[in-house]
């Protein structure tokens, strides 16, 4: 879901034992006078598992060799000073695809700060006697976007601690911490599970397990929620068989269920895919239901509310602290987790945004203004929309600060460096802390990096994008178009080759 899909975990390096290094100092004027070409460095033995190339070529050779089609923007800084020290088109904006995540991790983090944890409850609007609750049981959602099913069953487990083993009236779902989306973005394929629905109650990243098996001439076709320890079959969403072969995934709502069909001849033999939730409250009300039975309590069919509920906590989930989930955000590059970060945010500054446009330029106008972001545009929290924009200046310009404010770093995941084979380079010296961002011929990267043996920071931004052949995708190939995996491979070299390039020329 880094855009279009989730990363490789990788290891956090020492810069999560960095401290604050002071106040953040405001944004550096625009890179207006930026250079017209690279400087060529010395050809001079270079610190371990830095290449021969890329000491002895410009970046302009390193541009040319790639061959990328489209705009590029990139910028390089001191991060002490915030001084410019190489460039390209350094004031273009283009799409920064997932890298939008830290922006919004420095949003969320001044916003909820690092205390903060989101809580999923459940009340009892009437008094309980003899294990009956007189009134209505209420699971009331707060926004937490790591709820999961095994956090669930913790909870329902509580209740029945408690003693309750019927309701007398409803069980209601409250989901009005967040608004009702039914989408991240709307040019992504229907089946994308990386593209859910967000609402004030989330459940295993609103995302449905389907699962499917061969027997003889026939298919068991299975939806789950599942987590580590527990994989209760759902009701609330149904698959069908269909005999047509375009479009694979079909889907609609239906009598309070997500109603999805499949192409028999697209499954094969044997398989599973997370599909995306479009109904969360009661995708939650269904799997919390199947829990507490399972437990022994009977409750009815889920009630979806978005009136906050008024009576007696009964228990209590309390998500890791904001870090934490942050730091799995960036690493994972989950657009649900910054979605519902990023609209709890703007809420916690006294916004009432109704859509994830209306948040995000929140979050932007707060960026422009912290940090001196005068080209960034979003049109969410996430990046998985490609209508937001932000220029390799200002990418490397919010770096820079955060880098000096020791505020982001130390939740930034180490950018694996590969050989010439595309092998990771274990022993590398050049330890980047940077944050990742693909979409469909966007690929952008930013952060910042120590110079081996040297007392100094580069912070960086780079963003290279070929939006006409992006929009000319045809809707049939959205999920895989023909080019976009060559296009992000040699965006990523020349992404390496330049940030090795950069710690010679100007360590």
């Amino acid at each position: 879901m880094t855009s279009d899909k989730t990363r490789q975990r990788f290891a956090l390096t020492r810069r999560q034992a960095m401290t604050g290094l002071g106040a953040m100092l405001l944004a550096q004027p625009g890179c207006a006078n930026a250079p017209a070409s690279s400087q060529r460095p010395p050809v001079r033995p270079g610190p371990d598992g830095l290449r021969p190339l890329a000491l002895a070529q410009p970046a302009d050779d390193l541009v040319r060799a790639a061959r990328l089609s489209g705009e590029m923007s990139f910028a390089v800084l001191d991060s002490a000073t915030g001084a410019l020290l190489e460039g390209r088109n350094p004031d273009l904006a283009l799409p920064p695809a997932s890298v939008t995540k830290a922006l919004t991790s420095a949003y969320a983090l001044d916003a909820l700060g690092a205390g903060h944890r989101f809580r999923t409850r459940v009340f009892a609007t009437g008094g309980i006697t003899g294990g009956v609750v007189a009134g209505d049981l209420v699971l009331a959602g707060g926004g937490d976007p790591v709820l999961d099913t095994d956090a669930l069953a913790d909870l329902a487990a509580a209740v029945r601690r408690t003693g309750i083993t019927s309701v007398q009236g409803r069980f209601v779902v409250y989901d009005g911490a967040l608004p009702r989306i039914a989408q991240i973005d709307d040019e992504q394929v229907v089946q994308a599970g990386y593209n859910p629905a967000i609402s004030g109650l989330n459940l295993n990243f609103n995302r449905v397990h389907f699962q499917w098996t061969r027997r003889g001439g026939d298919y068991d076709l299975v939806m789950d929620a599942r987590s580590q320890r527990y994989q209760p079959r759902v009701s609330f969403a149904t698959m069908e068989l269909s005999g047509q072969g375009y479009p694979v995934y079909t889907f609609r709502n239906g009598e309070g269920r997500d109603r999805w069909t499949v192409a028999r001849a697209a499954l094969g033999s044997n398989g599973a895919r997370w599909l995306p939730v479009r109904q969360p409250a009661l995708y939650a009300g269904d799997v919390f239901r199947t829990l507490a039975q399972s437990n022994g309590i009977t409750l009815g069919a889920p009630v979806v509310s978005a009136t906050a509920p008024q009576g007696t906590l009964v228990a209590e989930h309390a998500s890791r602290p904001l870090p934490e989930l942050l730091r799995d955000m960036l690493e994972f590059s989950t657009n649900i987790t910054a979605e519902a970060i990023g609209l709890s945010a703007s809420r916690a500054r006294g916004a009432r945004p109704g859509s994830l446009a209306a948040s995000a330029q929140l979050q932007a106008e707060w960026l422009r203004q912290t940090y001196g972001l005068s080209t960034l545009r979003l049109a969410d929290h996430s990046g998985l929309g490609a209508a937001s924009r932000i220029s390799a200046a200002d990418l490397a310009g919010f770096f820079s600060q955060t880098q000096r404010a020791g505020v982001l770093t130390p939740l930034l995941r180490t950018l694996p460096m590969r050989d010439a084979n595309n092998a990771v380079v274990g022993n590398h010296r050049l330890e980047v802390a940077a944050k990742t961002g693909t979409l469909n011929f966007v690929s952008a990267l930013g952060g910042s990096f120590d110079v081996p043996d040297r007392p100094r920071n580069l912070s960086f931004g780079f963003v290279a994008a070929d939006l006409p052949r992006r929009a000319a995708i045809p809707e049939s190939q959205r999920e895989a178009p023909p080019g976009t995996r060559d296009f992000s491979r040699n965006a990523r070299r020349l992404q390496q080759q330049l940030l090795e390039r950069w710690a010679v020329a100007y360590g």
